[in-house]
Formats: structure tokens, sequence, C-alpha cells
């Protein structure tokens, strides 16, 4: 049977009394960052969040905030994704980067039940967001358990509700801080940076995909499209469910 979309773990569920101190942290580091670069706002959260790491797709413009961090710390932790319905480019991309840059921490994490929850490999087509939740939310959930904090490649240009996106946020239900870095660049910077660095493009880029997920979720964008429109194209989806906005699934623009 089809899941459903997962809540975070009863035992992450935190109350105003934990979070407070937590909103008035971000408060004042986004205070503090407000006119910096995004190497600056890395340091000041690797220097003031304990037990912090990285969350990388190694999709389309996942090299340049990988390549900050190295250059800042390689001993940070990279959590990497597998849910098992990548592209193959996107397996060997993740090999050759993590190499590349160094990164000598890197986890990759995978659903270990996946074969009971989607036996036939399907529930894509039934269930967009129990797959996702199954492949990609809970694993995700787990390998975050005990940190501080994670560092997001997500940046305001992307879409209407990460418009308003700060260098630092207090992640819903949880006492965990967000680090967005990149939350200020356009998707000239991005670009500009991978030139300016000499660093690899994934290569399915060049073939038209701008955002790049799972190989059945994920289509080429054609000119003048919307960067994110090749994802779960022709559907109301828009997130994954491991960003989510006060708690809740991101649907064309909609919270539900």
């Amino acid at each position: 049977m089809p899941l459903d979309i997962p809540e975070y773990p009863k035992d992450q569920h935190a109350t105003l009394a934990d979070v407070t101190p937590q909103l008035a942290h971000v408060a004042r580091l986004n205070a503090q960052m407000k006119h910096h670069s995004a190497p600056d706002v890395l340091r000041l959260a690797v220097a003031e969040i304990p037990d912090l790491v990285l969350v990388s797709s190694f999709g389309a413009e996942s090299v340049a905030l990988l390549h900050i961090c190295a250059m800042i710390t390689r001993e940070i932790p990279v959590i990497f994704v597998n849910t098992q319905m990548l592209f193959a480019e996107t397996l060997v991309y993740q090999h050759e980067l993590a190499e590349r840059l160094g990164l000598n921490n890197l986890r990759i994490v995978e659903a270990q039940d996946i074969a009971q929850q989607d036996p036939d490999g399907t529930l894509h087509r039934t269930n967009p967001d129990a797959c996702c939740a199954a492949r990609k939310v809970a694993p995700l959930h787990a390998a975050l358990d005990g940190t501080g904090g994670w560092i997001t490649g997500r940046k305001r240009f992307q879409s209407k509700t990460r418009a308003q996106l700060s260098f630092f946020e207090v992640e819903a239900k949880t006492t965990r801080i967000k680090v967005n870095p990149l939350a200020h660049w356009q998707a000239q910077d991005v670009r500009d940076y991978i030139e300016e660095n000499r660093l690899p493009r994934h290569p399915m880029v060049a073939r038209g995909y701008p955002s790049i997920g799972c190989a059945p979720c994920t289509s080429a964008v054609s000119e003048g499209e919307d960067l994110r429109a090749g994802r779960w194209r022709a559907t109301q989806k828009e997130e994954c469910g491991i960003h989510l906005v006060d708690g809740k699934m991101i649907r064309a623009g909609v919270i539900t």
C-alpha cells in the first residue's frame, strides 16, 4: 500500500521552550551576517553550530557550495542520500567530485527497507510524495538525528517559496539550525563561480537539466521554462519534502 507522507519522528518534535533559544541564536547570526559573503556565513556556521553537517544532492549546482565548504574545512560530514532511483550520471559525478574536492567525511545514506515499501519500484507513479518520503526524507531524517544543524544549497531565486530565505533558520519541528550560505546568489552567480574556479559541471546540465532529481521524476527543461519545471512535471508537486515551510509540504507554490 502507498505510504502516507511521514511526519518528523516524534522524538524530534520540539516544544516552544526548546525552540526559543534557537530562534534568538538564529536572529543574532542573521544580523551578524547581513552584509557578508557565503564563505563568511559558512565559517561562522562551523564556529557556532555544533555537530554541523552539509547535505548535498550532487546535482546541477551542488559543486559551488561543496567547493566553498572544502576550502574552509574538508572534515565536515557531507551527507548524500542515494534514493536508488538517481541518474547513473549523478552517481558517477558524486564519486568524481568527492575525490576531486577531497571530501574526507562523505556519508552515503539510503532507505534500508525500500523493497518492502516499494516492492515493484512504481510508487513514484501512484504516490510521488510517499516515494520521496520513503527514499529520501526518512533516510535523511535518520542521518540528521543528533546533529545541531545542516547546510543546504537553497537559493531565493529558485522558487516563490524560497523568496524570503535567510542565511540561518530553525528547522520546522526541531531545534536544528539550517544554514543557507547561497541564499542571496542568483543563477548567474552560480555559473560564474563554477567557471571562475574551473569546477566540473554535472554532465546533464549541458543536456537541458538545470535541476536534477530522481530519473523517473526529472525531465529536460526547454528554453524559457522555470529552472525547476522538469521536476515532477505535470503535477503540483514542487518539493521532495526535505525542505518544508511551517512543517508542511509545498505544492505549486501553495503550502498544504
